[in-house]
């Protein structure tokens, strides 16, 4: 079964353990994005970061709703692609030594991380549609689309200023 913790048979099965995945996924970030609100030295990224912060913490709540609704038990399942992303992070943010640089990886890393919770919940929710849970769908659907706009707000900072000062 190498990394799954049971045999995945049917798509409920698989959207289960996606959900666990991102679960698990969204607890790490939560656990992770303070240290790069600490390390970020433009006022506008630190802020956009909190704000995600903020945010990542109702994704964990619908994300928990999404379990009560689907009547499966709240629980993760590690996620080996975000805790290396993670890692990466943590490794380039320890051996930037300039402001403007740091700024940089911190939006490269963080959009990593958006575009891993931008496939995750695209998947969920074409799951929950393909299942008929379209009440799952819609919660999710919020998530994926708070993704897509920190994902665009990063863009915008790192084109407008960040890759500038780091150049």
């Amino acid at each position: 079964m190498g990394l799954f913790s049971k045999s995945i048979k049917t798509l409920d099965d698989l959207f289960v353990h996606t959900l666990q995945d991102i679960y698990y996924a969204e607890q790490q970030i939560a656990k992770n994005l303070p240290t790069m609100i600490r390390k970020a030295s433009d006022p506008s990224l630190k802020q956009g970061l909190e704000h995600h912060l903020s945010e990542t913490q109702n994704h964990i709540k619908r994300l928990e709703q999404v379990f009560q609704m689907h009547g499966q038990p709240v629980k993760g399942t590690t996620c080996a692609a975000m805790d290396g992303i993670l890692e990466e992070a943590s490794d380039i943010l320890g051996v930037a030594n300039d402001n403007d640089v740091t700024d940089a990886a911190i939006i490269s890393s963080a959009q990593a991380v958006e575009h891993y919770e931008i496939t995750r919940y695209g998947t969920l929710v074409a799951f929950a549609k393909q299942l008929g849970r379209n009440d799952c769908a819609s919660v999710l659907q919020q998530n994926l689309d708070e993704e897509y706009a920190a994902d665009r707000k990063l863009s915008a900072m790192a084109e407008a200023r960040v890759n500038r000062r780091a150049a």
